[in-house]
C-alpha cells in the first residue's frame, strides 16, 4: 500500500537544499564543532549496527529498539546543552546516551545484561541510566516519563538553578494525557523543560495519519500558549538551532517549549520486526534514505572544506574501533551476581 507521507514529503521538498546552505552558513562555524556532530552521528548509526549484529548472535536478549535514521535529533539536540542539563527519554534512547557523553562500552555491557553495565546488567536496551552525565533514563512505558522531566524541570526552579530538561518521546506518546498534564503544568509553572517529540511517522506499526486526527504535531502546544515549532530532523544543523533557540527561552525566560522533529527510522520499530514490510514498503523507506542525515552532513562538510576523504575515512576507523573496544568490554564483563537482585529495590 502507498502511503502520503504528508508531513515527511512537505518538509523534504521544502528543505531538500537547506543542509547545503546551513552548511555555507555554518562555514563560520567552528569546524571541529561541525566534525564533531558528524562524529557523533557517526558513532551512534556504528553502535546500533553493531548491536543489531549481537542481538542477532544472541548476545543480547529482550527488545532492541534502534536508532538508525534518527541520529541527527539526538547530536544536534545534546549539542545544544551543557554538560549539567539534563535528559530524559523513552525506549529507542541509544543514541541520546552516547550524545549526553556516556561511555559507549558501559552501554553495550548494559545490552549485553552484564554487570559493567550502567544499571549492572539489570536494565537492558529499554533502562539505560546515567546519574553521572544527567542522563535521567529510558523508560518503558510510552509517555511515562514526560511526567518526570516536568518535575525536574520543577525541582531546577525551586532551586532556582539555570539548568534545562530535554525530553524525547515518539509520535506516539503525544496522544497520551500525560503530555498533556504535563503541557499544561510546566506552561502555568514556567518550567525550563523542553519536549521534543521524534516523529518518525509510526508508532510501532501505526502510520500517524490513523492516530492523530493533527498530523502537524507541534500545533498541540497552542492549547497550552505553548512556544512550539517544527524541525527538520534529518538535519543535525537544524536541529542544534532550533533547540538552541528553546534553551535560551528555557533559561532565559524559564519557559518551556515544544519541538517536532520529523525523522525516519530506517529499521523496525524494534529487532522483532526488523523490516517492518507489513506496515510500509521497500520503496518508502529507500525514498527516505535518500535524506540520510549521516550522508547529506558528510557531503556538506566535505563541499564546504571542513573535511576531506582521509578525515572521513579517520574517522568511521576511529568510531567502528570505539564500537568494537565496547563490545569486547561487553563480552568480558561478568554476569551480575545473584546478590545484586537484592539490591537497588
Amino acid at each position: 500500500m502507498k502511503r502520503n507521507l504528508k508531513g515527511s514529503r512537505r518538509v523534504a521538498e521544502k528543505d531538500k537544499d537547506r543542509v547545503s546552505s546551513r552548511a555555507a552558513k555554518g562555514a563560520g562555524m567552528d569546524a571541529r564543532v561541525m566534525r564533531h556532530l558528524l562524529r557523533q552521528m557517526l558513532l551512534i548509526r556504528r553502535f546500533e549496527e553493531k548491536a543489531a549484529e549481537m542481538y542477532a548472535l544472541g548476545k543480547i536478549g529482550g527488545f532492541l529498539h534502534l536508532y538508525i535514521g534518527q541520529e541527527a535529533v539526538a547530536a544536534g539536540a545534546m549539542s545544544a546543552i551543557r554538560e549539567d542539563d539534563y535528559a530524559i527519554s523513552h525506549y529507542r534512547e541509544h543514541g541520546h546516551c552516547l550524545a549526553k557523553g556516556t561511555d559507549p562500552q558501559r552501554i553495550m555491557a548494559e545490552l549485553f545484561g552484564r554487570h559493567g553495565g550502567l544499571s549492572k546488567g539489570k536494565g537492558g536496551s529499554m533502562h539505560l541510566f546515567d546519574r553521572a552525565h544527567n542522563f535521567l533514563g529510558g523508560h518503558a512505558i510510552v509517555g511515562g516519563h514526560i511526567p518526570i522531566a516536568t518535575g525536574v524541570g520543577f525541582a531546577i526552579k525551586y532551586e532556582g538553578k539555570d539548568q534545562v530538561v530535554l525530553c524525547f518521546f515518539g509520535d506516539g506518546a503525544v496522544n497520551q494525557g500525560v503530555l498533556h498534564e504535563s503541557f499544561n503544568l510546566a506552561m502555568l509553572w514556567k518550567l525550563p523543560v523542553i519536549y521534543i517529540c521524534e516523529n518518525n511517522w509510526y508508532a510501532m506499526g501505526t502510520p500517524l495519519e490513523k492516530a492523530s486526527a493533527v498530523q502537524d504535531l507541534y500545533k498541540k502546544a497552542a492549547a497550552y500558549e505553548m512556544p512550539g515549532e517544527p524541525v527538520d530532523g534529518m538535519d543535525v544543523l537544524a536541529v542544534r538551532e532550533c533547540v538552541g533557540r528553546a534553551v535560551a527561552r528555557a533559561r532565559g525566560e524559564s519557559l518551556p517549549t515544544f519541538i517536532e522533529a520529523r525523522t525516519y527510522r530506517y529499521r523496525g520499530h524494534s529487532m522483532r520486526d526488523p523490516s517492518a514490510a507489513i506496515y510500509r514498503t521497500r520503496e518508502e523507506v529507500e525514498e527516505q534514505k535518500k535524506r540520510d542525515p549521516i550522508v547529506r552532513f558528510q557531503q556538506c562538510l566535505m563541499e564546504q572544506g571542513a573535511l576531506d576523504e582521509d578525515e572521513w575515512r579517520k574517522m568511521d576507523k576511529e568510531v567502528t574501533d570505539v564500537v568494537d573496544e565496547a563490545v569486547a568490554y561487553a563480552d568480558a564483563s561478568p554476569e551480575p551476581p545473584l546478590g545484586v537482585l537484592y539490591e537497588d529495590v
